[in-house]
């Protein structure tokens, strides 16, 4: 019976392991990012530059408002990031089979990268809508607040108010933008890793760092935009009427461009590659770490 039982526990983990692994990793990334994506979401919504936003954060709410929505931050690392990472990899390891082993050209790892961040945002929307609710929530007048405590009080309230529909409201928009971010995010990450070791002949943790923020940059250009869309999106409110401001993400998106240009688009976009870039960072330098560990451990 011994013998039975032992070849089944090594089939699970390789399949478990890069789930397991990309949510651990995007979590402890965010313990860290979690301040500066708060000033982000205040700058996005008209509150000023990243100095006024942080000045006024500390004198009128204190530190801890830096963490409000931790809890949906890091619930949202536990679905979309462990859903994310751990696909791309299935998919990539699918991939590379089909091309004999050989490395996969860039464009299927975007494709991989696109497929990665559409199953990722899916899973992950309803814990994205409650962190975007609970950081904008400080920012509406005293009476339109909606005083969540943690980000199961926001989902349950969410569900008791609106409906399970309402769990992926906004889905849309965060899909692209996570087909996007992860298309820039995962395949220059693994393009700049073969580039950086067999080209460069850089050591193991330069080729971390380097192709880290390679990736930072490319995962922050190829998703503000959508970002931006999205926010609009999630933190609207109807008028007295009962009329929302935008009929859906193409409507918004039209209007920005039609009232901004595309630039407004690129709004906050120093503070968001600030933010998303060091995320991205942590998250393969964090996923890096994890790595060892369990190689160390025969994991």
């Amino acid at each position: 019976m011994a013998d039975d039982k032992h070849p089944k526990s090594p089939s699970v983990w390789p399949t478990v392991k890069p789930f397991v692994n990309g949510g651990a990793s995007g979590m402890l990334a965010t313990c860290v990012i979690q301040p500066i994506d708060m000033v982000k979401v205040r700058i996005q919504l008209g509150q000023g530059s990243a100095g006024q936003v942080t000045r006024t954060m500390l004198k009128e709410e204190g530190l801890g408002a830096f963490y409000k929505g931790l809890s949906a931050g890091l619930l949202r690392q536990a679905t979309y990031t462990t859903a994310r990472l751990g696909s791309f990899k299935i998919l990539t390891n699918k991939a590379i089979e089909a091309n004999e082993g050989k490395p996969l050209p860039l464009y299927q790892k975007a494709l991989c990268g696109l497929t990665a961040g559409a199953i990722g945002a899916s899973v992950g929307s309803p814990a994205d809508l409650a962190l975007i609710r609970m950081q904008a929530d400080a920012t509406l007048p005293a009476a339109q607040r909606r005083n969540y405590k943690n980000a199961f009080h926001a989902l349950y309230r969410i569900l008791a108010d609106e409906g399970v529909l309402a769990l992926w409201k906004g889905a849309g928009p965060t899909i692209v933008r996570a087909m996007g971010l992860n298309m820039g995010m995962l395949a220059s990450y693994d393009q700049s890793v073969e580039f950086f070791k067999d080209n460069l002949g850089f050591g193991e943790a330069a080729t971390v760092l380097g192709a880290s923020t390679v990736s930072g940059f490319f995962a922050s250009a190829c998703s503000l935009p959508f970002d931006y869309v999205k926010t609009q999106i999630q933190k609207m409110q109807p008028d007295a009427e009962g009329k929302f401001p935008y009929s859906g993400s193409l409507d918004c998106a039209m209007k920005t461009l039609k009232e901004g240009g595309p630039l407004k688009f690129y709004t906050g976009f120093p503070v968001y590659c600030v933010r998303i870039a060091p995320h991205v960072m942590m998250t393969w330098i964090f996923l890096n770490q994890i790595q060892k560990v369990e190689k160390s451990f025969g994991l």
